[in-house]
């Protein structure tokens, strides 16, 4: 609809009062040729216009007492530019329309610190300082290499880091204090899904089974970790018990290929370019990418503290903001070469370009004489599903690492804000999901994120 209250309100030509169509008295008693309607809404094509313009014309005849006669008059005397300036100088009109349309403002703080852990699931926390997203928000971000996850979190939760990038199981904990003191912690964006793999050493070629791994000792990264989960469902899928049957250790990824070289370990589910380094220097081949146990599983996030986020809104909405451009621009199949230069060099990875390369573009060798394609063996999307993090906190009541009553679907809408990261996507342009919930498929089993203790009473292995 073409409505006079949406013309120009700084304009004494025309008439605010109700609509283009309006054949009440008062309209008609006005429709001379001393007094226009504007037909043309100057453009106002998108939801976002249209309503800035409502809260200026909502403001302006306001002031004016709503006597559109006195604006008119009052308009035509000053001129448009002049009334519109002494209408900011006496209110606050752009912090109203940023406050009622929730935009962001300039940041509260520029002078940012971003832990990450060297692998390639960080790819859009690394590849946004070389590539210029932090500086296209306006944002000035050291990003901090860190050795593990749990330095990671320390200085998280010390605010040595003003946010970090975690594996999504570690918010959820943090939050619940599983492994540490409990903290809110948020999620607003998920980095990559896909990316890890389980690699075994190259002795044991002859053992490509999981059922033939009794006794093994693998290495996984974190023990709030998808990594750890995603292993511990897989091999409890071929009858073993990952508390019994096997050892389990966490390594931290750098360190995962010299400890499988040294014989400390037969295997380990860890992030690349660890998976593939290990193949590179041929002590090891990749018995089989994660993605072929669960399609589309998260693994690493955005995450910083509740207080980080209320405090500092306008910085925290630059910094989810980047971080969602960059992630979809690294989704972006013809973007990955660039993306492997970029953080290949020693601040970042410091890993072989070609190595970086094989996990991003999906063509790789497996150690075992083989060479695959497979996109999406790493992929990059940022939507939070509340689902996925209903499936982790399972796993957690299932392993105890938590216990008691778990208001499952609670947690996972406080921690992980699927409305933060729909409304950037909007403003970038993309289209995220309209639910928040969806079932998954693992190793031929069905995950009900409504029935979530049925899910995990159903496991004939598992601690509760």
């Amino acid at each position: 609809m073409k409505s006079k209250s949406l013309g120009n309100p700084y304009d004494g030509d025309i008439d605010l009062r109700h609509d283009s169509g309006c054949t009440c008295s008062s309209c008609a008693s006005t429709s001379t040729s001393a007094v226009k309607i504007d037909t043309s809404n100057e453009e106002l094509h998108s939801s976002e216009q249209i309503m800035e313009r409502a809260i200026e014309s909502a403001v302006v005849r306001s002031i004016f007492g709503h006597n559109d006669l006195s604006r008119r008059s009052f308009a035509k005397m000053l001129g448009s530019t002049s009334l519109a300036a002494a209408v900011a100088s006496v209110f606050p009109l752009e912090q109203a329309k940023a406050a009622i349309l929730d935009k962001l403002g300039k940041p509260e703080k520029t002078k940012l610190n971003v832990g990450f852990v060297p692998i390639t699931c960080a790819t859009p926390i690394i590849m946004a300082k070389p590539l210029g997203f932090y500086e296209k928000y306006g944002l000035d971000v050291d990003v901090i290499k860190t050795a593990g996850w749990a330095v990671a979190r320390d200085k998280s939760l010390n605010k040595e880091y003003d946010a970090a990038h975690m594996l999504t199981p570690m918010p959820l904990a943090i939050t619940l204090g599983a492994g540490s003191t409990a903290v809110p912690y948020l999620m607003p964006a998920v980095e990559n899904i896909n990316g890890q793999a389980i690699v075994l050493h190259v002795d044991h070629k002859d053992k490509n089974d999981p059922k033939m791994w009794k006794g093994f000792k693998f290495g996984v990264p974190f023990e709030y970790s998808m990594h750890n989960f995603l292993l511990r469902y897989y091999v409890a899928e071929a009858g073993l018990d990952p508390d019994k049957d096997i050892q389990i250790r966490v390594v931290p990824p750098p360190e995962m290929v010299a400890n499988l070289r040294a014989g400390n370990l037969d295997g380990y589910l860890s992030p690349d370019p660890f998976n593939q380094r290990a193949v590179w220097e041929k002590v090891g081949f990749i018995h089989k990418l994660t993605k072929d146990i669960w399609e589309g599983h998260p693994c690493c996030a955005f995450a910083c503290s509740a207080e980080f986020a209320s405090t500092m809104p306008n910085t925290y909405g630059a910094l989810l903001k980047a971080l969602v451009d960059a992630t979809q621009y690294a989704h972006k199949h013809e973007n990955r070469k660039e993306i492997s230069k970029a953080i290949a060099p020693a601040n970042y990875l410091n890993q072989p370009v070609p190595v970086i390369e094989q996990v991003l573009t999906g063509r790789y060798a497996d150690g075992l004489g083989n060479i695959h394609d497979v996109p999406d063996r790493i992929d990059f999307d940022p939507f939070p599903w509340h689902s996925m993090g209903v499936w982790i906190l399972t796993q957690m009541k299932r392993w105890g690492y938590i216990e008691g009553d778990v208001d499952y679907k609670k947690v996972s809408e406080e921690v992980y804000l699927a409305g933060d990261c729909a409304k950037i996507m909007k403003d970038l342009g993309l289209t995220p999901p309209t639910e928040t919930y969806k079932s998954y498929t693992i190793m031929g089993k069905t995950f009900d994120p409504e029935k979530p203790e049925e899910y995990v009473d159903s496991f004939a292995i598992k601690r509760v």
